[in-house]
């Protein structure tokens, strides 16, 4: 099974960019958390204070829900689609039509700067390797008063399959992710000011863990791991966590907690 035997500390992004690509079109069925999210990512946005003459940036666009949401409340005439796995954004193309897209990686965005009125991101930017870098990059091709409005995994995140995992080895199956802390730090090291940041926790309900594992590798989710173990997992650590996980079984169900952090920040340059 390839969905949940990585780990490890760093993003392998080509991994990243395959493993999406191979979600394109199981994605839409699967991706519920991230339609849950990205409702709520929308209505965090002061839309009413963005111009039609604005040009917005859509980061990891998946196949194209918050694309979508922006255009259905006609939040600007100039919206580009961006992500790494050009499969997706054909799906966006084809559901959206006359929609520029841009294929290209978050962390060299191939855009002129301070061209850019707003960038919005929905559970993208855990999967960029350098965030330093990425904000940078953002805050560059920002305009003065643009603004940076992003979601992603906080640390609390797959916390009941890290702990079911500990009971198996001491090897790490799942990524770590940023902290409030540490996103707040690289945001003020890259120039943006105004920082809010709030975190909400969502649960999913599974019926089995390896619907949960499914979930994840259909919708791309499964490089939350990075690079492999030295040692190969075998059927029985396998199996000894899925029982591990299991014991929290409430109502014929497992359940799986998503830290997710709601970032916005602008520019005075």
């Amino acid at each position: 099974m390839n969905s949940l035997d990585d780990a490890g500390k760093t993003i392998d992004k080509n991994k990243v960019k395959q493993s999406f690509a191979l979600a394109a079109k199981s994605y839409d069925g699967l991706a519920g958390l991230q339609r849950s999210v990205g409702f709520d990512f929308i209505n965090k946005l002061d839309l009413e204070r963005w111009h039609k003459n604005q040009q917005i940036v859509d980061i990891g666009c998946g196949t194209g829900f918050i694309t979508q949401q922006l255009q259905l409340k006609n939040a600007a005439q100039d919206i580009v689609a961006v992500d790494i796995a050009f499969s997706m954004l054909q799906v966006t193309k084809e559901k959206l039509g006359n929609i520029t897209c841009l294929c290209a990686d978050a962390e060299f965005l191939p855009l002129l700067s301070g061209s850019v009125n707003h960038i919005v991101s929905n559970l993208a930017l855990q999967w960029c390797q350098n965030l330093e870098s990425v904000f940078n990059g953002f805050h560059r091709v920002l305009k003065k008063q643009g603004t940076l409005n992003f979601s992603t995994f906080g640390p609390d995140t797959l916390k009941e399959l890290k702990f079911s995992w500990s009971q198996v080895d001491s090897y790490q199956h799942v990524n770590d992710f940023y902290s409030i802390i540490d996103l707040t730090g690289f945001l003020q090291l890259a120039g943006f000011r105004g920082v809010k940041i709030e975190s909400k926790i969502y649960h999913s309900k599974y019926s089995t863990v390896l619907e949960l594992m499914r979930e994840l590798k259909g919708i791309g989710a499964h490089n939350v791991l990075a690079g492999r173990n030295k040692k190969i997992t075998s059927k029985t650590d396998m199996q000894n966590m899925i029982s591990a996980y299991e014991k929290s079984t409430e109502n014929n169900s497992i359940t799986a907690t998503y830290e997710i952090i709601f970032v916005t920040a602008s520019v005075m340059k």
